[in-house]
């Protein structure tokens, strides 16, 4: 939720700075009749970004590949507005005050929808950056907790923008994007390390065991970035809170008592960040540790099949709940784990309790999730049993008189394919 806030705040501070600067330069030129075509490029591009957001949502990608590159695409959009908006930060007013007063020039029709078009396309160009953005976020983490933290981000970005223009928020633009970017900038990094890990658990890149089991667990835990997050603001709130203090100062009454207090302003600063740094380090510890011990947990217990002539049988009475169930069966000298869980659609997911990336590091079942115990990855239900990535490999089953049965051989050969 709060990456997704921040998202939108920043796009839509951005947007509102646009098109509160437009209005104020009318406004001051008495051209204010033109103000309605700029509300009408604002509700143009509104519906514009909200018919991209739709778009995306109903692009269903299942792909581990393509929700991959989606979030590198994510990561470079985040990066490029960092960079664009920090340099013309301090300039935004008269570039968008120079163009406004170009197209102004025109006769009065040609005039507004120059100005109406100019509106559109620089706010549709943040709303569409948002709507990618914010749905590589959800691919990544809790759908509902995206939605209100971009409700709240774009809400405060409105006050923001109100605030700032009738003068009773005074915010130093330049110290307000450098502050966000180096909070994006971590948000930046969480989607291009998804990226990285769901391209490498597709095996669109080469992958390990190991660098799943370190990386993966942290990409998919919100709670690890949530603390650098926090910290970054932290740090960034108690950088300013000691500007404040400089600034607000009595003057020095000669050099050496300015002298006096600039070490003793640099002494404290240094001390203050190593122990915020300190902190957050520990903190950061502690995060990780909590992640990857709930990767190392101890494997869910299996219910042992007995095997006869060569056929594992479950009756399906005992797997019709949707829940994830692990067995295991005794097959020459090797005791071999697999699960079945039932489908949406009612039919039965059938597989070994490993995969090729991650081998039999097996998996467990958080709510409605299956997740990869190694690398923390979550399976599609209606793709287990089928080839790919983190995908537990499939082994084939039929029912037959109540149950379903699952040839031993079967398990052997699929088991041949795990790395061990």
């Amino acid at each position: 939720m709060l990456s997704s806030f921040l998202i939108a705040l920043r796009e839509g501070v951005e947007a509102a700075l646009v098109v509160g600067i437009v209005l104020v330069y009318l406004s001051r030129t008495g051209r204010l009749a033109l103000a309605r075509y700029v509300w009408g490029g604002v509700a143009a591009a509104a519906a514009s970004s909200l018919g991209v957001a739709i778009a995306l949502d109903r692009w269903q990608i299942s792909e581990d590949g393509f929700e991959g590159l989606l979030l590198l695409v994510a990561a470079i959009f985040v990066v490029t507005m960092i960079i664009w908006m920090n340099h013309v930060a301090q300039h935004i007013r008269k570039h968008i005050e120079e163009r406004v007063e170009r197209i102004a020039g025109r006769s009065a029709f040609g005039a507004g929808l120059g100005v109406a078009t100019f509106v559109f396309l620089m706010v549709l160009r943040e709303g569409a950056e948002l709507a990618l953005i914010l749905r590589a976020v959800e691919l990544s983490s809790a759908g509902l907790a995206v939605w209100i933290g971009t409700a709240l981000g774009l809400a405060s970005a409105v006050a923001v923008g109100v605030f700032f223009f009738q003068g009773t928020l005074k915010i130093p633009l330049g110290r307000f994007f450098s502050a966000t970017s180096a909070i994006l900038i971590v948000v930046a990094v969480q989607l291009a390390l998804t990226g990285v890990h769901e391209l490498s658990e597709a095996m669109w890149l080469p992958s390990s065991r190991i660098e799943m089991a370190y990386v993966g667990p942290v990409v998919r835990n919100e709670v690890f970035f949530f603390v650098v997050i926090f910290g970054a603001a932290a740090l960034l709130v108690l950088r300013e809170w000691f500007a404040a203090r400089a600034q607000n100062a009595p003057p020095a009454a000669n050099d050496a008592e300015r002298r006096q207090r600039e070490w003793e302003r640099r002494k404290q600063r240094r001390w203050t960040f190593a122990s915020a740094f300190a902190c957050i380090a520990v903190i950061l510890l502690l995060a990780a540790e909590f992640v990857y011990a709930r990767v190392s947990a101890a494997p869910p217990p299996a219910a042992l099949v007995e095997a006869s002539a060569g056929i594992a049988r479950i009756p399906l009475d005992q797997i019709s709940d949707s829940n994830l169930h692990i067995f295991s069966v005794a097959a020459g000298g090797t005791t071999l784990r697999f699960i079945v869980i039932r489908k949406p659609n009612g039919s039965w997911g059938t597989a070994l309790d490993a995969c090729r990336i991650c081998g039999t590091a097996g998996y467990r079942q958080e709510g409605t999730n299956v997740i990869c115990r190694n690398c923390g990855a979550a399976i599609y239900i209606p793709t287990i049993g089928q080839a790919g990535g983190c995908n537990p490999v499939g082994v084939p089953a039929r029912l037959a008189n109540g149950a379903l049965e699952i040839e031993i051989s079967s398990l052997v050969s699929a088991y041949g394919e795990v790395p061990h």
